[in-house]
């Protein structure tokens, strides 16, 4: 459990935004969970996303722990532009479908960035797993 004391500069904000605020890493739709599911905690009690913090007030939140999530590498043919150790930048073939989803379990372009960059891809919203930016 991560806990913190609100102080002025939250005060009167939403719960949800100043979660937002500390935990940069979380979707939105993964803090409204959070709350919901009771593991966010104002004065130890559950609380809702609306509310408005005081100063003092103690937040306390239930440590994320990430899942894995089952994709495997696929060595997909990818026309790469740039690549270094932080980013790499793709143009992403037509038709070739971005993330696995129902009906598309694999040879995805998340499929073939796996093979590339291996293990140094970041995690989302409690799950290890790439993600993409538009």
């Amino acid at each position: 459990m991560k806990e913190f004391i609100v102080q002025e500069e939250y005060v009167k904000l939403r719960l949800d935004k100043i979660i937002a605020d500390k935990y940069e890493d979380l979707s939105r739709t993964n803090i409204q969970k959070l709350i919901e599911d009771e593991k966010v905690l104002v004065n130890n009690k559950p609380s809702k996303a609306s509310y408005k913090v005081a100063k003092g007030d103690i937040i306390t939140v239930e440590e994320i722990q990430p899942k894995e999530i089952s994709l495997k590498p696929q060595n997909i043919p990818l026309d790469i532009i740039y690549e270094d150790n932080d980013i790499i930048v793709i143009n992403k073939q037509k038709g070739l479908v971005v993330h696995p989803a129902n009906g598309n379990p694999d040879g995805t372009l998340v499929n073939a960035i796996m093979s590339i960059c291996k293990d140094s891809l970041s995690g989302i919203g409690g799950e290890i797993r790439p993600r993409n930016s538009t």
